[in-house]
């Protein structure tokens, strides 16, 4: 067997394989001489039917057959030879087969890249020092409460923060604008949910009071028809309705699951829900900070293999979240590209890192990962148990694990600094 490798781009190769005309036709003469020992034709004894026979019958699907799995035992056998690892399938180009000659083929696949890392140490990395001040806490029960608020009417002016419910009906240059009618609809003054002159529009009235306003639409507003247009809106206010919140007494601290219905009880149950909250987003935004420093300290050329599987992958999930089963309505494949680009990166640069610094799974913190997410359970050393026996959640847990360590262990080769954040700015912060 013969074995020729070209560069035909960064990653791809093109893999030339020939293999002798005397092994495939050697082992198309051992299949027919076999299909003759068992088969049955009419007007012949078993496994007396002449060769000219059987090769005429089943000669060119005996030789397809021999071909397709020389193509599987050569093609792994070249890749070895070549000491290459493709990181995806190879597209095979059969060269045309004639009788006494040799058959080629070429397998066309990308490798993984040679990756070498450099720069651990300039990974500079700011650490939030992030505080919860009993004011803080005190803003989280002004949530709750919120939370908990009634719509009740005012006779009065409408202001910020009110709801103001209103008919009304939208036209451009005199015809009717589609879908710009509307009943009864509720609208929080304040919060964004309709255009800003129909907010503004919406301050300052009454129940009962009937105006006509403009309404400009943005540049870039979806509907085409009416993208950079003023359009004209009659209303109606039917009710101006003002947020009126619960007292924090017994029942409403009770509400929270706080049996002995004690404020101390709850603010400390709200202090470390917004303590675990803080932890879990400062875990993931110094994780952040680490991979996109990684990857713009050590650039690679990722396979368009590996890419198309990850993008097909966050296209399903895509699917599920959104119930959808028809992949004529999933979202278009090329949306997940950059996503699925940088996760490939990721893994391979973290593969490497964990590779060259010999780092192992520490089992200890697998237990204790679990030991984090069962802790809110009934019978949580039980579900421990259970679970660090099973295979299939351990696949779960331990990549997971695993990817904690680099990073600590990257965190670890770089620098950090301190910026003092409040709590509330930085929560909001995206």
């Amino acid at each position: 067997m013969l074995v020729s490798v070209e560069s035909s781009g960064t990653l791809e190769r093109r893999m030339r394989v020939q293999v002798p005309a005397a092994d495939i036709d050697s082992k198309v003469a051992e299949r027919l001489k076999s299909v003759g020992r068992n088969e049955r034709l009419e007007g012949f004894r078993p496994g007396k039917v002449p060769a000219k026979v059987i090769h005429k019958r089943y000669g060119p699907q005996v030789r397809q057959e021999v071909i397709s799995e020389v193509v599987q035992s050569s093609y792994a056998e070249a890749l070895q030879k070549e000491q290459l690892v493709p990181a995806g399938n190879p597209n095979i180009e059969p060269e045309q087969l004639k009788d006494g000659e040799d058959f080629s083929y070429t397998a066309v696949f990308e490798v993984f890249p040679e990756i070498a890392l450099k720069d651990l140490d300039k990974i500079s990395i700011e650490v939030p020092d992030v505080q919860i001040g009993s004011e803080d806490v005190d803003k989280m029960l002004d949530s709750l409460r919120d939370q908990r608020g009634t719509w009740v009417a005012v006779e009065r002016a409408s202001q910020a923060g009110d709801q103001v419910v209103v008919d009304f009906d939208g036209k451009l240059d005199g015809e009717v604008i589609e879908n710009g009618q509307g009943t009864n609809v509720p609208v929080v003054l304040g919060e964004g949910q309709m255009l800003p002159d129909f907010d503004t529009a919406l301050h300052a009235v009454s129940a009962g009071d009937e105006k006509t306003f403009d309404v400009s639409y943005p540049a870039d507003y979806p509907a085409e028809d009416l993208a950079g247009k003023t359009a004209q809106f009659d209303a109606k206010i039917t009710a101006v309705n003002a947020r009126e919140l619960p007292e924090i007494d017994e029942e409403f601290i009770k509400a929270f699951g706080v049996e002995d219905g004690d404020i101390n009880t709850l603010r400390t149950e709200v202090e470390k829900n917004m303590a675990s909250e803080l932890a879990t987003k400062l875990n993931a935004d110094l994780k952040q900070q680490v991979l996109d420093q990684l990857i713009e300290l050590n650039p690679i050329e990722v396979p368009g293999a590996l890419v198309d599987q990850e993008a097909y992958s966050l296209q399903q999930d895509a699917m599920k979240r959104m119930n959808v089963t028809d992949e004529a309505d999933a979202p278009p494949r090329d949306n997940f590209l950059p996503g699925a680009t940088r996760r490939v990166q990721v893994g391979l640069l973290m593969q490497e890192f964990l590779r060259s610094e010999e780092i192992s799974l520490d089992k200890d913190r697998v237990e204790g990962k679990m030991r984090e997410l069962f802790a809110g359970y009934d019978d949580s050393e039980g579900l421990l148990g259970n679970y660090l026996n099973d295979p299939k959640f351990l696949q779960q847990i331990e990549p997971m694990v695993l990817e904690d360590q680099a990073i600590e262990a990257l965190r670890a080769k770089g620098t950090e600094s301190s910026k003092k954040v409040a709590f509330k700015e930085y929560m909001d912060a995206r």
